[in-house]
């Protein structure tokens, strides 16, 4: 798969051989433009591994780990998650059957200690499988007769306009 780069898709140990490939290139004098050609990846990185290379050798081109804050949640902590949210918010003393994210921060709060933006939550439950869902049941107090005698008689009037005749 491309990326809207044009270039390959790859992994953190892909991209690492693919430096280290270009590192064995460098140590022939190939040419910056023909190593970017040849691994499918773009001359301006090509360039910064060459000066990595020429700097600290095929070792300066080796992966230094994942980049980025550290986690705030470990895998336990996920499936410790997982197993409360599963239990439904009636058991965390909620009135309805509803997850929100807004419920789910103050939940991960409650049991971890850890402080998330509702907004965040979101991109947590992504990264465990989970997706936004909307209830498949209808609320208690739904009136069908009342929302049927609002939609034969209010809307139409509401949709011509206050001042519009009534049909004959």
């Amino acid at each position: 798969m491309r990326t809207p780069s044009g270039y390959p898709k790859r992994s953190a140990a892909e991209w690492e051989t693919v430096r280290l490939e270009a590192a064995a290139r460098f140590a022939q004098g190939e040419r910056v433009c023909d190593v970017a050609r040849a691994l499918h990846a773009s001359p301006q990185a090509v360039r910064v591994w060459r000066r990595d290379w020429r700097e600290g050798g095929a070792e300066a081109l080796r992966s230094r780990g994942p980049r980025g804050r550290p986690r705030k949640l470990s895998a336990e902590q996920l499936q410790a998650l997982e197993a409360e949210l599963l239990k439904g918010p009636r058991a965390q003393g909620y009135e309805t059957e509803l997850w929100t994210l807004e419920r789910i921060a103050k939940l991960i709060r409650k049991l971890f200690g850890v402080s998330y933006h509702p907004g965040h939550v979101f991109k947590v439950l992504r990264g465990m499988g989970w997706s936004c869902q909307r209830p498949t049941r209808r609320a208690k107090e739904r009136d069908e007769a009342a929302i049927q005698a609002w939609l034969t008689h209010k809307w139409p009037r509401i949709k011509r306009g206050h001042n519009a005749p009534a049909p004959r």
